[in-house]
């Protein structure tokens, strides 16, 4: 059957299997499918990247890690941004906005003005502008209809170098030497029909005091009730009943939450017995009744009373040309520490021909006054006067 070859034999028997024993095993080793161990608890697992083959890349997770970190990231920087600017660009753009409402006037400029003095002098001008209101709202309020612009109201606020801070009433009838015009009524000073004005009332009151004024403030009528009805109104308490038909004013005594309209007639009614006395003192009491209100917190932090604020005080406040809203912060602190209250001492109240009822005023006791603010030294309670 096997016929043999010369020098076969087991050699050629050998070469003849030897093929198929190669093709055995190797079909041996793809008889089953490839099985990989797996991966160690604490080796990543791999697994293809997306949106590739996953050929030769490996993904762990950590790639979408890094994103999400990165988006956290910028959304922080994002929210910092928006807080410097409603914490920084805002108000400063909010205070050069209401700065650039006021209404200025050159008031402390006039050739031979005094040096300065040590302390810090405010003039505070109330003026019976009617500007800005209507025929109708002259009558609701009790104005009148009179022509051109006179002073209702002239109080200085004194800050001493140290110790707290005063002010002072300057009665509208003291009788003193008013440059251009000659002895007459300090009010006749600043009265348009005379050709005065801030300028000319401010040098009035510093030659007749030796007192240099260092900023100036007025507000006329209608903003004056503005700012009262923007704040709520202010409690006041006077001790009598009050009624005057020429101010549109009747209240009663006692404690009461007054708004403008009424605030307007309680400060200028002279229908008490010590008549312009009397509404010296409550102008001073409602003054700084006012700015206490109007810098408290329940005022500040509520933007529907401190806006509107903001809004009727620039919108009616007249300042020097070197005043702006931090000067009248200053002075809104100020008066915030208690002030005392005084008015320029007077001796009495004769009838001049010519001048009517005037107001003399002491001349020592002033004196003495005066020379405490001249020197920024807080006014001794001699010299002070209800």
């Amino acid at each position: 059957m096997f016929r043999r070859t010369p020098g076969g034999g087991a050699d050629e028997i050998e070469k003849l299997y030897r093929p198929r024993r190669s093709q055995e095993r190797s079909s041996a080793g793809r008889a089953g499918p490839t099985r990989r161990m797996p991966p160690a608890e604490d080796e990543p697992r791999r697994r293809p990247s997306p949106g590739g083959s996953g050929r030769g890349r490996s993904y762990d997770g950590s790639g979408r890690a890094r994103r999400i970190r990165e988006q956290r990231r910028r959304r922080r920087r994002t929210i910092l941004v928006l807080l410097l600017v409603v914490l920084v660009v805002f108000p400063v753009g909010f205070y050069v906005w209401a700065d650039s409402r006021l209404q200025r006037v050159s008031a402390l400029e006039y050739e031979g003005r005094l040096e300065d003095q040590p302390g810090e002098t405010y003039m505070i001008v109330g003026s019976d502008s009617r500007e800005g209101l209507s025929d109708e709202e002259q009558q609701q309020l009790g104005t009148g209809d009179a022509s051109g612009k006179r002073t209702d109201t002239i109080m200085v606020l004194y800050v001493p170098e140290s110790g707290k801070p005063t002010i002072v009433s300057v009665p509208r009838d003291s009788y003193v030497e008013i440059p251009g015009i000659g002895q007459s009524k300090i009010n006749a000073a600043f009265a348009e029909a005379l050709g005065g004005g801030p300028t000319r009332l401010v040098q009035t009151f510093e030659q007749a005091s030796g007192v240099r004024i260092d900023h100036y403030v007025e507000v006329g009528f209608s903003g004056f009730v503005g700012i009262v009805n923007a704040v709520g109104g202010v409690e006041m308490c006077p001790e009598q009943a009050i009624q005057d038909p020429k101010a549109d004013l009747d209240i009663e005594a006692g404690c009461q939450q007054m708004d403008g309209e009424t605030a307007l007639g309680y400060v200028r009614t002279r229908a008490t017995v010590r008549a312009d006395l009397d509404r010296i003192q409550r102008q001073r009491e409602f003054f700084s009744a006012l700015i206490s209100k109007a810098t408290s917190p329940g005022t500040l932090l509520n933007p529907f009373r401190s806006i509107p604020l903001v809004t009727e005080g620039t919108d009616t406040f007249v300042v020097d040309e070197g005043d702006h809203l931090t000067d009248l912060a200053g002075m809104a602190l100020a008066m915030r520490e208690d002030p005392a209250t005084s008015a320029v001492p007077v001796a009495s109240t004769p009838t001049i021909a010519g001048a009517g009822s005037v107001v003399l005023w002491d001349e020592a006791r002033s004196a003495e006054m005066f020379g405490a603010m001249q020197e920024g030294e807080p006014i001794p309670e001699s010299a002070m006067q209800e």
